[in-house]
């Protein structure tokens, strides 16, 4: 009797997943749902900047160099973004999204996968232009505990600006983006009124669970790094946390259309990429 062959893996192949089997016995970071091709480009970015000559060396550092977990942790993650980003989503959120939340007394908002901040600074720019701030929590999560504290900080290169405030602008931006932070020596810093209602926290969409009921999710440009397995797992998470008639934000790339979790949810206005949680009565706008 005969049995099949198995097809053998390439040794870059079993290298990034022993690497990233390494990565979460030893520390916990779970990668390991993440889509392939970014892992694939993502390690190696990891690899080129510790000066490794290949993954099994990196592994090898990192089981026994602790130190390096921030580096590695920083290049695996992705941290590009921008105040604003898609003005507008940030438009539909002002005109349509904000009508609705003003119907509940309190707020909380998780912005999930925060990078450097970026997309909080916006909404919590937006909730005081729209008198909600005060009223409004936000949870600033994020997996890098680097980018974590740079968001923290709201501290950004004041070339970014220009493109800030466009953005804002295009966004329905009531005022002035300099309103909002103080510039010197080629950066700006954003107002600490606008993160004082903030909880900054590490979480990881891939293996923490839910932590608090909040009325809108936004997470912007995250799942499209994930695959279909880990997609699922975080818009179930999101799903869990939202109260009825909450609202969940993704990026202009990504879709609850296949998700096991879309009947959770109705579209609101799916252009932007806005959907919200099913709920068990609407109560009609007064």
């Amino acid at each position: 009797m005969t049995t099949a062959a198995v097809p053998s893996q390439t040794s870059e192949a079993v290298e990034l997943q022993l690497f990233l089997e390494a990565l979460y016995r030893r520390y916990h970071y779970d990668f390991r749902s993440y889509s392939a091709a970014s892992l694939q480009r993502r390690a190696e970015v990891a690899r080129t900047r510790l000066n490794c000559d290949t993954l099994s060396d990196l592994q090898r550092r990192l089981l026994h160099e602790p130190d390096v977990l921030p580096d590695v942790i920083d290049a695996m993650t992705v941290q590009v973004s921008e105040l604003f980003r898609d003005p507008a989503y940030y438009l539909s959120l002002r005109r349509e999204v904000i009508p609705h939340l003003r119907t509940f007394p309190s707020l909380k908002v998780w912005v999930a996968g925060c990078a450097d901040g970026e997309e909080l600074y916006s909404l919590a720019i937006l909730f005081q232009e729209e008198g909600l701030l005060d009223r409004t929590l936000f949870y600033a999560t994020e997996i890098n505990r680097r980018a974590l504290a740079r968001a923290e900080a709201g501290v950004y290169d004041a070339e970014k600006v220009s493109a800030f405030s466009r953005n804002y602008q295009e966004a329905g931006g009531q005022s002035s983006l300099s309103d909002y932070y103080t510039a010197g020596y080629g950066r700006v810093v954003f107002d600490r009124a606008l993160r004082t209602r903030t909880v900054f926290a590490e979480h990881n969409l891939a293996s923490d669970q839910v932590f608090s009921e909040v009325h809108l999710v936004s997470c912007r440009n995250v799942l499209i790094y994930f695959d279909s397995v880990l997609q699922d797992r975080t818009i179930g998470l999101f799903a869990d946390s939202l109260a009825r008639g909450g609202f969940l934000g993704l990026g202009l790339h990504e879709t609850l259309r296949f998700s096991a979790h879309a009947a959770s949810f109705t579209p609101f206005d799916e252009p932007q990429r806005i959907w919200r949680r099913t709920a068990l009565t609407e109560v009609p706008l007064a």
